[in-house]
């Protein structure tokens, strides 16, 4: 990862974090958002928490599973821009990044299924953590907006990352329009890939965590990997990348494992490599 190395994340029980807190429970680490009274707007020194945390789990081989929740009625408002403008309280305890923060390209490089547990409203920027998410699962009283356009802005970063799920005349719309559009409005554009209740969401995303566990951890890297490098690929090139990364699974210990396991009828025991 560009923003953390290995050794920055070695201190990481070390660090105390002053907008996010993080929970580790088995393979499944939590990142929670703690700044409800601001509605969990980021500021440079929140930004800069949230990408070492997933640093931490990206280099972590314990951890197979990433979920991101908030505290508070808002899941994120974006960037605190009055905190951006006058930059904020510093994180001394944190290492310093390597590059400039940016959120949309540390969940790029994570490599790890990640789950966004979606408990109230998403606007602007708060969009790059939803979409760098694997899976997301709202409430259906949830709401997504972009109205930077209302305030003389336009959502630049997070246009690039909604390009990669949902069709670029639906983005320009819901940059163009700044429109509040429903959970239910989302899941059909393909943002939001789960709707589920207030009383049963917290299962339901310890129950995907879990699935996800169950699976091997070096696999699902590489496929996502694979995924990632397929848009830097030629077409005609695509089928022999990808005929090359399965030869390396398939000599992986973990692949031993699997078909060792299903030969036996057991449960494997997964490596990670």
């Amino acid at each position: 990862m560009h923003f953390y190395t290995e050794e920055d994340t070695g201190i990481f029980e070390n660090v105390q974090f002053l907008y996010i807190t993080t929970l580790q429970e088995e393979h499944v680490f939590r990142i929670t958002l703690n700044r409800p009274e601001k509605r969990n707007a980021f500021t440079s020194v929140m930004a800069e928490e949230i990408i070492f945390a997933l640093a931490y789990a990206h280099y972590n081989p314990i951890i197979c599973c990433i979920i991101l929740n908030a505290n508070g009625p808002v899941f994120c408002a974006g960037a605190d821009l009055n905190a951006f403008h006058n930059p904020d309280t510093e994180n001394k305890t944190l290492p310093k990044i390597r590059e400039e923060a940016r959120l949309g390209d540390a969940f790029a490089q994570l490599l790890k299924p990640s789950i966004a547990q979606v408990e109230g409203a998403v606007l602007a920027g708060g969009f790059l953590l939803i979409c760098g998410c694997t899976f997301v699962v709202s409430l259906n009283e949830a709401t997504y907006s972009l109205p930077e356009v209302k305030r003389g802005l336009w959502p630049m970063q997070v246009m690039a990352s909604l390009l990669k799920i949902i069709p670029p005349r639906k983005v320009l719309e819901m940059c163009v329009t700044g429109k509040t559009y429903s959970a239910e409005e989302v899941l059909n554009l393909g943002l939001v890939t789960q709707i589920a209740d207030k009383e049963t969401i917290t299962e339901e995303v310890n129950q995907l965590a879990e699935i996800i566990c169950r699976n091997a951890p070096y696999a699902i890297q590489s496929g996502m990997e694979a995924l990632q490098n397929l848009a830097d690929i030629p077409e005609n090139e695509q089928h022999a990348y990808l005929k090359k990364q399965l030869n390396k699974i398939l000599l992986s210990e973990d692949a031993k494992e699997g078909i060792a396991a299903f030969k036996e009828k057991r449960n494997p025991v997964w490596k990670g490599r």
